[in-house]
């Protein structure tokens, strides 16, 4: 056997051809894509589905490897076809040797704000310009689409109002495409085997729908900006590099109107809304604790990998039908890059070096999970209650600090201040915070 085991529900991507199965295994071609349903025992075999026919049988653990890390590499394009401002010129020279269907998308030197469509025919390039208005584009006033992955993908499956359908693009040099490398991974789902239901939130980037991929619950999170998907691509890279219980695990990405991001499905909604509606009396204190655990084992992992959250709040936990607290929304962080809008930051729950300076680090995420503590201690009360975000920052700069909530055990106030030390150096790891909250559960099943 490879010497791994893979648990059920793990995706893996076969490494050669088997075309001539025995009977009960099952046949696949390299580079597909299996679901892990069962090891059978001690024979270095598993029983696996095959993700894109749903046939079942088994198959040798030696012909599998797990799907790849991505590397969030700037290269990484979801439009590797867009060459931004390029004259009429340059693009023809960039389409040179002539082959029908050879496609690539510039923006408008003549009329800023669209783009055009250059595309090689026959043995020329026709340019078709993209207008752009109130949030569409269209290049015929018949048929709008909401970004340019939308109108790409819609004419290359349908030649429509121009020459010849869309054949192959022309990356702009030194660009990857992202659905290449996803696909290689094994990151890339097929979304004729998702179903879409009904909305169970909205980030601020786009809704997040429940639904079923291949027979399995999942809530996926559809960006339909391109310029923001393109963002997201930076978080899915980060979430193909972690798998741990205590972290919202990536199924894998559908592109398809911008970006489908497809995760496990967490039936208990997030922990804010969790604590509010269930209150003291449905909640005891052991169960408390143990979310703020599950909280700090994922954290502690994240930061072994060195990946930073910058937005650890309440609302970012995910609770599970089983009542297993998970961290979501981890690479979410990078999507503001450099020059980040500060005034985009979530003020109360982070620190102070973080606000001013712009210092991110897994230290700036341990004041947040101090914050977060305080926030499952008082069953999903807003922190600073009654303070103005303005007041905060001056008030924690003078020494401030909230007070316990009501009924919160002594010992972990005192966590709670030792996370918002402001020289972040003098603030615990998340493993020192792990070790002490297992020691106050051990101590309360002693009592």
């Amino acid at each position: 056997m490879s010497g791994k085991h893979w648990p059920p529900g793990t995706q893996c991507v076969t490494k050669h051809d088997h075309t001539k199965p025995k009977p009960r295994e099952l046949a696949f071609r390299k580079g597909d894509m299996v679901t892990i349903i069962e090891a059978v025992e001690g024979k270095g075999w598993y029983r696996v589905r095959h993700n894109e026919t749903g046939q079942e049988g088994l198959l040798a653990a030696s012909a599998l490897r797990e799907r790849g890390a991505i590397r969030a590499d700037p290269k990484l394009s979801l439009m590797p076809w867009f060459h931004g401002k390029i004259s009429g010129l340059e693009a023809v020279q960039e389409l040179q040797p002539p082959e029908d269907g050879l496609f690539l998308v510039r923006e408008s030197v003549r009329h800023p704000g669209d783009y055009v469509l250059c595309v090689s025919f026959g043995k020329e390039v026709i340019h078709y310009r993209v207008v752009h208005e109130e949030n569409t584009l269209s290049i015929d006033s018949q048929q709008y689409f909401s970004n340019l992955i939308d109108m790409i993908e819609h004419y290359m499956n349908e030649q429509g109002a121009i020459c010849t359908k869309l054949v192959k693009p022309k990356p702009k040099s030194g660009m990857k495409s992202a659905e290449e490398e996803l696909a290689k991974a094994g990151w890339l789902l097929n979304l004729k085997h998702l179903t879409l239901g009904d909305r169970i939130g909205q980030g601020e980037f786009g809704d997040v729908l429940q639904g079923e991929y291949m027979g399995q619950r999942v809530a996926v999170k559809n960006i339909k900006c391109d310029v923001t998907a393109q963002a997201f691509l930076a978080e899915t890279a980060a979430m193909t590099k972690v798998r741990h219980k205590n972290l919202v695990c990536l199924l894998g990405v559908i592109l398809h109107n911008g970006l489908y991001i497809v995760m496990e499905f967490m039936s208990k909604g997030n922990l804010v809304n969790f604590l509010r509606t269930r209150g003291r009396a449905l909640v005891p204190t052991q169960q408390l604790l143990l979310f703020a655990l599950d909280v700090a084992q994922g954290m502690d992992y994240l930061e072994s990998k060195k990946l930073v959250h910058r937005d650890l709040a309440a609302r970012n936990i995910l609770i599970s039908e089983e009542n297993v607290a998970k961290v979501s929304d981890f690479g979410l962080a990078r999507v503001n890059p450099k020059g980040a809008d500060a005034t985009l930051l979530p003020v109360k729950w982070t620190a102070p070096e973080a606000l001013k300076h712009n210092k991110f680090s897994s230290k700036s995420d341990v004041w947040s999970y101090g914050i977060l503590l305080w926030e499952i201690f008082s069953f999903g009360r807003a922190p600073y209650p009654k303070l103005a975000l303005k007041e905060v920052t001056e008030l924690l700069e003078q020494g401030y600090r909230m007070d316990p909530p009501e009924g919160c055990p002594p010992t972990i106030y005192a966590l709670m201040k030792s996370c918002w030390e402001l020289e972040p150096g003098k603030r615990p790891s998340f493993k020192k915070l792990t070790e002490k909250l297992q020691k106050e559960l051990k101590h309360l099943r002693d009592i």
